[in-house]
């Protein structure tokens, strides 16, 4: 459950209160050439998602059996989300408007109104769906914590993500989350800059080659891709060339605080 709201502004407060010290130890350690913040996505970095949106899938190709094939449904979703990205941004609510629009489109306006109804409701349960952590999250992101200061950095649908993180039970080991609307350099950029860190410093980690690797790479970060087990299409892209030296391709998140000692260890840059 989430903390009482009292209880939350505390948090933030006082996580506020510590962020320019740990600015300026992040500064101070830079000039060492050292590893001083490090960033996580969320979806399918710390929590699982793709595997609830994947049984959706299933379930809104069983609804429109009766009028097409899996792969035709599945061609005009992915299709109708593209189009819709700019106007709904990303995650659930975005993509249950996007299947309701799909299934209108494939049933030339003949779907009954009880089936518009149930793709609804999957969109609801999906929103209320519990949080699963991934296998190491939990004690990874602690031990982190102790030594650096982490940010959460998703994009998304700001009410769910924040319910999200409030109920994973990570939130006291993170300085702050940031919900934004895309993932490019300039984003990466600004939130650095917002936070007294340089890319120099910074280490994300994430699932997504695209979102989480290629524009922090591209700012001068570090970057650790560890892989989630699906990928959405959207989301999928050519890692960066191996001798750029800031990309770290790790199995599992368990093998992150070794890297960053690695790293730390060795000067790297």
């Amino acid at each position: 459950m989430p903390p009482p709201v009292a209880a939350e502004v505390t948090r933030r407060k006082e996580q506020r209160a510590a962020a320019p010290a740990a600015r300026q130890r992040a500064a101070r350690d830079h000039t060492a050439g050292m590893i001083t913040a490090l960033g996580f996505d969320a979806d399918d970095t710390l929590w699982h998602n793709e595997t609830i949106f994947e049984e959706y899938h299933r379930r809104f190709q069983a609804l429109l059996a009766r009028y097409h094939d899996p792969q035709t449904v599945e061609r005009a979703l992915f299709a109708t989300e593209m189009r819709n990205l700019e106007l709904f941004g990303y995650g659930v609510k975005s993509f249950t408007l996007s299947a309701i629009e799909t299934a209108i489109e494939l049933t030339q306006g003949s779907i009954p109104a009880d089936e518009l109804r149930a793709l609804l409701q999957m969109g609801k349960t999906m929103l209320a769906h519990p949080v699963e952590l991934l296998d190491g999250v939990a004690e990874t992101v602690a031990a982190l914590a102790i030594q650096y200061p982490l940010f959460v950095i998703t994009k998304g649908d700001l009410h769910h993500q924040e319910r999200k993180f409030n109920r994973s039970g990570l939130a006291p080991h993170f300085a702050e989350i940031e919900i934004v609307s895309e993932k490019d350099a300039r984003t990466y950029a600004r939130i650095l800059q917002h936070h007294g860190l340089t890319p120099g410093g910074f280490l994300m980690v994430g699932n997504s080659l695209r979102s989480d690797i290629l524009p922090v790479i591209e700012i001068g970060g570090h970057a650790a891709h560890v892989p989630y087990p699906i990928t959405w299409e959207a989301e999928q892209a050519a890692p960066p060339p191996a001798e750029c030296g800031r990309f770290h391709a790790l199995h599992h998140i368990r093998e992150l605080p070794a890297l960053v000692a690695r790293l730390n260890g060795a000067g790297a840059r």
